[in-house]
């Protein structure tokens, strides 16, 4: 007899999250199941080597009047991501704690220039992987759409 399946939690396609290990708050996110990897809006990204670790450095900048930071993280590859365009480039990966709806998570994302999205982080199938369902027709099931704030800790 196989073992009941835990109930997932159901997001809508666009949900307020939170990067706690980076220490910002309430980024409006794009749910994507079409994307395998998340993405997040990263500007002025650079690797260096702290004791032997490559490390990514960043800014976050999510425009005028909202947050922006200096942040840090290590380096967990390099892929060749393809856009919704079609145009493939390669992209740093890193990973860091995100927090949707009350569940946090490791998870991977790859840092790209997204000024000219309308949503600063996408949060693609993987990171969703056993965790969430997703309702295509809905917005902010598991965050309220008020706390979309991007702000710092």
């Amino acid at each position: 007899m196989s073992k009941p399946k835990a109930k997932l939690q159901t997001t809508g396609w666009r949900e307020v999250v939170s990067l706690p290990e980076l220490g910002i708050l309430g980024i409006p996110a794009k749910i994507d199941t079409g994307a395998r990897t998340s993405s997040l809006h990263a500007v002025n990204i650079e690797l260096f080597d702290r004791d032997g670790e490559e490390v990514a450095r960043f800014d976050l900048d999510f425009g005028a009047d909202k947050a922006y930071r200096h942040c840090e993280a290590i380096r967990v590859a390099h892929r060749t991501i393809t856009s919704s365009n079609g145009s493939a480039e390669e992209r740093l990966i890193v990973k860091t704690m995100l927090s949707m709806g009350g569940t946090d998570f490791r998870a991977e994302f790859s840092l790209t220039d997204r000024s000219d999205m309308v949503f600063p982080m996408l949060v693609g199938r993987t990171a969703l992987k056993n965790r969430f369902l997703v309702n295509p027709g809905r917005s902010y099931l598991i965050s309220d759409r008020n706390d979309a704030k991007e702000e710092f800790l």
